[in-house]
């Protein structure tokens, strides 16, 4: 059964809102990963920060992704993605698969790109890789809501590559 609101909603797009949801999350640590995926709607990748596991039994993850994106939507034709957690030597990776260089050099899959189990594209010299079936998609907003059922993963040593600030940091610092 479902309960009314306890709060009034504010309306969609309410740029006061919007402005303090972007602050506060800017605030927020993330990991930097590259979402990969190959099949017949074609070889797309994608910078996202939007990541994170949902549940070990059976290993399940989501990644966030911009609905309008040539990524989101091969991600759903293809059915496989791919999550690859880069490391502070991947920034100017990180970099171009956010569309940030030329043109010439963005979204380019090199030779150090192989494949594990679906055919989503997985660097070996990251920290961790992991390669998904998708379970489920979910529409959210501007975004596609995508949960992967893992079926691969890679795990490394290498320090991995975080974002916040609006800034890469490192995030291989323990405090306890």
């Amino acid at each position: 059964m479902e309960s009314a609101p306890k709060v009034k909603l504010r309306p969609a797009g309410d740029p006061e809102l919007r402005s303090g949801f972007l602050a506060g999350m800017a605030r927020m640590t993330s990991a930097v990963t590259v979402v990969t995926t190959d099949g017949s709607a074609g070889r797309f990748g994608q910078t996202v920060s939007a990541v994170t596991s949902v549940c070990a039994d059976p290993p399940v993850l989501l990644a966030c992704l911009y609905r309008d994106t040539p990524v989101a939507q091969a991600v759903r034709v293809n059915g496989c993605f791919a999550v690859n957690l880069l490391s502070p030597e991947h920034l100017g990776l990180a970099e171009s698969f956010a569309g940030r260089t030329p043109v010439p050099a963005r979204y380019r899959f090199d030779d150090d790109w192989r494949a594990l189990r679906t055919g989503s594209p997985i660097r070996h010299d990251v920290p961790a890789a992991f390669d998904c079936q998708v379970a489920d998609v979910t529409a959210v907003g501007t975004h596609l809501v995508v949960y992967g059922q893992v079926v691969a993963v890679l795990s490394g040593e290498q320090p991995d590559l975080a974002y916040r600030n609006r800034g890469y940091v490192l995030a291989d610092r323990s405090l306890v």
